[in-house]
């Protein structure tokens, strides 16, 4: 780690010619404390980005984002990424939440704050790197003023303002964390009042122009800043009136005083009062239709507005670099101040989203058991009208439910259980409450997704050597604490295959000591209900359908027992397939079914599909020998040399050929 973060100072000399940024005191990050997610399972849980275009309209953190800073949207979005594995900091975060969700006012108090922090962390970037302009100090000045406002909402009058020894907000001390206080947080709002003071005495309230125009720093801040402000004010004004004093001294109406950068301040005369000119001006310019002077007094002034405006700007920028730097130097504090705000603010917006919506906080454990009651996909019920989502339960455990063996029809909702399973857990393990009526969660270590078909034409992998590889990769990394979401595999390959992979996949899960894993398998091999039989782990259950009048509704509850049908031809006829085609595979379906093996088991029996049943009209020949006129007239014509015209003339000629066949 020395040798790493000498690199680092090493590459920031070199890249740095000038001033060389502050660094952050180092500190340890160890991975063992956090859920590792891999890249498929944050694409399939939908976490940052979601759908086939992968906006972040709906995705899980679009979902849960209701914070009010930039640093504490960063701080979500790194905690949805790195879900704790340790129950005492993961409470923590839980009272703090706790302490918004109870009281509304303590939610809009805190709202009212944080609206008024600005983006602590990126300011300071730019303060210490003498990137910062006067509006971000103005801005660092109003936020350290509403954070003493959040602070006040942190710490009640009984709170002590304790923290937790380690300067760690995630710490596993519980002391003030009882729901009345969140002292050890607020221990870490500490203002800044060197800094706060520094802003009111040097910066004006409201700067005018640039850095070196004399109007950033405030008045009275520096005296010889502000004597150099009055002599550049006084020679300006002078200039200003020279050209009504000068009018009126020569009489000339059209007579102008201006400024150029290359010759300086001068007195422009036209051709036509040349005459009127005084003695005392000194010709400096000669214009097509006029002539520009200057004169003793004007020059006198020229030099001092231009000295003072030179002095004036030296001054106020190494002013502006020496506050600055003052300010960088408190920058390990407002790091703090700004880590704390960050938090209080992903506190305050899980809070306001548990209560905008009905979540509740989760019960943790460092058991194997996860017990879910009215579940709900904290982003799918948000697409759907209210109370239209219908909640699921979900009980699971190392023993007894190892593995939930899920059937059903397509559409009818499994793959929207098995990943709200894991979202409600993978929101419990980031300290936040989730979406459901009642959440028992027993920790885990690694949540893993074989969800999708997609293929990798720029490795060479088809859809099913992707789906074999990323199921590949699940067992050999899986342990007997993880959850494992697994839709469909084997679906990419033959029927028979992929069967036998899947029934391999369950087995091996239920069996191997290493593993045990809690595993919600989603598929549409009805045949893998039996295993239930014979593996004591397995549960089945089945998305409830009902079928009344020749008509099938969905019902998207999940409850014990296996599914016979998966309604594939209703899906389709759903997603608007032409009706000959959805009349052709019922038809399919129905003799596939009759055959051996077929009626009544559910199953898919190895066999070769019938032979199309040609279509009525295909059957009949086209043309009858009474045709023979018609076909001989249809062969003389010369298709390639027709006009458009002619086509249409020819094409007539034969429907009227064939009217007077058909009579």
């Amino acid at each position: 780690a020395v040798r790493a973060a000498g690199a680092i100072v090493d590459y920031l000399r070199y890249a740095y010619k000038g001033e060389h940024p502050r660094l952050a005191p180092l500190s340890a990050y160890a991975a063992a404390a956090y859920m590792t997610l891999d890249p498929q399972t944050r694409r399939n849980l939908e976490l940052f980005a979601a759908g086939r275009w992968n906006t972040n309209d709906w995705s899980l953190l679009s979902a849960l984002d209701d914070t009010a800073t930039a640093m504490g949207a960063r701080l979500l979005r790194r905690w949805l990424g790195q879900p704790l594995l340790e129950i005492a900091p993961l409470e923590r975060r839980l009272d703090a939440v706790q302490f918004f969700y109870a009281d509304a006012f303590r939610r809009s108090a805190a709202a009212a704050a944080l609206a008024g922090i600005a983006d602590l962390e990126r300011i300071m970037s730019r303060i210490q790197t003498q990137a910062a302009l006067p509006r971000d100090l103005l801005a660092l000045r109003s936020s350290l003023d509403a954070a003493r406002r959040l602070e006040s909402v942190l710490v009640n009058a009984d709170g002590d303002g304790s923290s937790d020894g380690n300067g760690n907000a995630d710490g596993n001390s519980n002391s003030d964390s009882d729901g009345d206080t969140l002292g050890w947080l607020a221990a870490r709002l500490k203002p800044a009042p060197a800094v706060e003071a520094l802003i009111d005495d040097a910066i004006a309230a409201e700067p005018s122009g640039a850095v070196g125009e004399g109007g950033v720093i405030r008045p009275g801040f520096c005296p010889d800043l502000d004597r150099l402000r009055s002599l550049s004010r006084d020679a300006r004004s002078f200039i200003a009136g020279l050209e009504s004093r000068e009018r009126e001294r020569t009489g000339i109406r059209s007579l102008k005083v201006g400024y150029n950068q290359v010759f300086g301040y001068y007195i422009e005369v036209s051709r036509a009062n040349l005459d009127a000119v005084p003695p005392d001006y000194q010709r400096r310019q000669t214009l097509t239709g006029a002539e520009r002077f200057i004169t003793p007094e004007l020059k006198e002034y020229e030099s001092q507005v231009l000295d003072a405006r030179e002095r004036l700007e030296e001054l106020e920028r190494t002013l502006y670099r020496q506050v600055c730097r003052q300010v960088a130097d408190q920058g390990a504090a407002i790091s703090r101040l700004a880590a704390a705000i960050a938090r209080a603010d992903v506190f305050a917006g899980l809070a306001a989203v548990a209560v905008r919506h009905g979540y509740v906080r989760p019960i943790l454990n460092e058991g194997g058991a996860i017990s879910i009651a009215g579940g709900r996909h904290p982003v799918v019920e948000r697409v759907l009208d209210a109370g239209a989502y219908v909640p699921n339960d979900a009980a699971m455990d190392a023993q007894d439910a190892q593995i939930m063996l899920i059937t059903g029809p397509n559409m009818a909702g499994k793959s929207t259980y098995i990943r709200q399973v894991a979202l409600i857990v993978l929101l419990a393990q980031i300290g936040s409450f989730v979406p459901a009526d009642h959440a028992q969660i027993g920790l885990v270590d690694r949540i893993f997704t074989r969800v999708g078909l997609q293929d990798d034409l720029a490795t060479g992998q088809s859809t099913f050597m992707v789906e074999m590889v990323e199921t590949a990769a699940i067992l050999n990394q899986a342990s007997h604490r993880s959850l494992l979401i697994l839709d469909e595999i084997g679906r990419g390959t033959s029927t028979y295959d992929g069967l036998a992979i899947a029934h391999a996949v369950i087995e091996h899960l239920h069996n191997n000591p290493r593993l045990g894993c809690k595993t919600l398998f989603a598929t549409h091999y009805h045949e893998l209900t039996d295993l239930a039989a014979t593996l004591p782990g397995v549960r089945n259950y089945r998305v409830a359908v009902s079928e009344a009048d020749g008509r099938i509704a969905f019902l998207r509850r999940i409850v014990p027992g296996g599914a016979d049908r998966s309604y594939g031809v209703h899906v389709a006829n759903l997603a608007g397939m032409p009706p000959a085609v959805v009349n052709r595979a019922r038809e399919l379906l129905t003799e596939l079914e009759s055959g051996p093996g077929g009626a009544g088991a559910g199953r898919t029996p190895r066999r070769r599909l019938p032979d199309p049943t040609p279509s009525p009209q295909l059957a009949m020949p086209l043309f009858t020998p009474a045709d023979d006129d018609l076909v001989d007239t249809l062969l003389e014509v010369d298709i390639g040399n027709l006009t458009p015209l002619e086509a249409i003339n020819k094409l007539y000629q034969l429907q009227e050929q064939a009217r007077l066949l058909q009579r």
